[in-house]
């Protein structure tokens, strides 16, 4: 456990997430696998289950994953809170802009591709600001570039990101041979 505290890295899928916490110097913390999603209930209803029902019903399905979303996304943060009690901050993917409403999100095409993670990340970083924890928007394309220059190395291999890897592919068995890099992980200046 570390006394100086760590940041949360979270890679969204669909209906579940993968959250990596490690120290400032890279020291991994925690890696878990987090169910977003209650049982029972579709983990893409924009994109899948809301296609096949009329509008109003596929409406109210995705407020009942969305409920159940920010319900389970609080119960992550606060089993990682166990294991490591002072939190610095969160680093979520960015999101795309979608349309302002469930219904049109579900019409159209583009948006239904990304509502449901926009979803899951939403209800992440709702639940992180609630504690008052800073939140990272980091873009997937450059964030490697942001940890070398924040590492300041050249190699990610270099300075404890090897064994982050490594220590990321053993725990808990998410079984995510990207190791930590397929789990957004992203160094901020979190104080």
């Amino acid at each position: 456990m570390s006394k100086n505290g760590g940041i949360i890295g979270i890679s969204d899928h669909g209906g579940w997430a993968v959250l990596v916490t490690v120290a400032r110097d890279g020291t991994l913390l925690d890696r878990r696998r987090v169910e977003l999603v209650g049982e029972g209930l579709p983990k893409l209803p924009h994109h899948s289950e809301g296609q096949g029902l009329p509008l109003d019903e596929a409406v109210e399905l995705v407020e009942r994953v969305r409920v159940s979303a920010e319900k389970h996304a609080v119960l992550a943060l606060d089993a990682v809170m166990m294991v490591v009690p002072r939190i610095l901050g969160v680093a979520l993917r960015k999101c795309p802009l979608l349309p302002p409403t469930i219904a049109e999100r579900i019409t159209d095409y583009r948006a239904q591709n990304n509502a449901d993670w926009v979803m899951y990340r939403k209800a992440l970083a709702s639940a992180a600001e609630a504690r008052g924890w800073p939140v990272h928007w980091y873009d997937a394309k450059s964030v490697l570039g942001a940890a070398r220059q924040a590492l300041r190395v050249e190699n990610l291999a270099e300075g404890g990101w090897a064994a982050l890897e490594q220590g990321s592919q053993a725990r808990n068995g998410c079984g995510d041979s990207r190791g930590a890099r397929g789990c957004g992980v992203s160094r901020g200046t979190w104080e």
